[in-house]
């Protein structure tokens, strides 16, 4: 016999839910049939799969171990399973410490991603930000493998595989909730810094309409609405901090979060990313290689936090940065003792 006590994380939603997630590989006709021969029953009682759990509520699963096994399939973390990303084959978790950790608590984790890696899989066989915050959680005991099987934390926002900078995490189901009102209100403050090419001046509040090219994976920047296409109304603000003439580094605020906006709209007004192989001067891309530039100079940099309402809070008005990339302090050295 197997028992589910439920917690903050599995409470509100449908016991079938539920059950769906803890026996990922049993068909739902297994499991209602289980309910309706009392084999697995809530608080005691039949259940019709339908009931919304709350905390301290029991569900116990009258079963064999090697059925639950079976239908349990394998788990993120098990030693021997092979390939990373297979739900049926397993996952092999990486070492978390390729992850820097900027900030902590119960319900969140603010994440520093490096150049190269996904905020969340393409594929089934990568491996991205969200399997090193799950080795993250497991070393450190905030997490345990059993709990996996009923709620599994991940990234709330999401950046270019080669833009750095904070990812947001929920630890929690209010942790994720709130993290992804949050940036879905826009009420969260993204600012990031990049290095664009030529020389800037001031502070500039642009708009504009966003078009996308789904062959290409590329988008276009079009100051008027276009006609006869699809396009989303985009704004992003910048100031300057330095320059030397030939390029200038940039503090950009996110106003409205389309995929490739910040690169797609300084690139629209002839001050691309270094770097961008997408949207930047090739030219130029070529000429700094040699100064080690290898990828799009974009990092997600600093996070303001709202008001926040309910049990996060304790996060109202905080501010967290992640310090900028080495190359980016090469390029402008002044920084070093900013």
């Amino acid at each position: 016999m197997k028992q589910i006590t439920v917690t903050k994380n599995e409470a509100g939603q449908r016991a079938d839910k539920l059950l769906a997630k803890y026996l990922k590989e049993a068909p739902k006709s297994f499991l209602y049939k289980m309910m309706r021969k009392k084999n697995i029953v809530l608080n005691g009682k039949k259940m019709q799969g339908n009931e919304i759990l709350q905390v301290g509520d029991e569900l116990k699963l009258f079963l064999a171990d090697e059925t639950v096994e079976k239908f349990q399939g394998s788990m993120p973390g098990e030693a021997g399973q092979g390939r990373a990303g297979g739900a049926k084959s397993g996952e092999t978790l990486p070492d978390s410490k390729k992850l820097p950790v900027l900030y902590e608590d119960d319900d969140i984790v603010l994440l520093n991603k490096p150049v190269g890696m996904l905020s969340q899989k393409a594929q089934p066989q990568d491996i991205s930000a969200v399997e090193y915050l799950l080795a993250h959680l497991l070393e450190n005991g905030s997490l345990t493998r059993e709990q996996l099987r009923s709620f599994r934390p991940s990234v709330c926002n999401r950046l270019d595989r080669n833009t750095t900078g904070i990812l947001i995490a929920g630890k929690s189901l209010v942790g994720l909730q709130t993290m992804s009102e949050l940036l879905r209100d826009r009420s969260v403050h993204k600012y990031y810094c990049c290095i664009v090419k030529g020389k800037m001046e001031g502070t500039q509040h642009l708009k504009g309409y966003l078009v996308k090219d789904g062959t290409a994976n590329q988008v276009r920047v079009s100051r008027e609405l276009p006609k006869n296409e699809e396009a989303q109304p985009i704004e992003t603000k910048y100031r300057v901090i330095a320059s030397d003439g030939n390029l200038t580094l940039l503090e950009v605020l996110l106003l409205t979060g389309r995929s490739h906006q910040i690169r797609a709209h300084l690139s629209s007004i002839g001050h691309p990313i270094l770097g961008d192989p997408k949207y930047g001067d090739p030219g130029l891309n070529v000429r700094y290689k040699s100064r080690g530039v290898k990828h799009q100079l974009l990092h997600a940099w600093r996070l303001e936090f709202p008001d926040v309402k309910g049990e996060l809070s304790y996060l109202s008005g905080k501010t967290f940065t992640a310090p900028l990339p080495g190359i980016f302090l090469k390029l402008f050295p002044q920084l070093k003792s900013d």
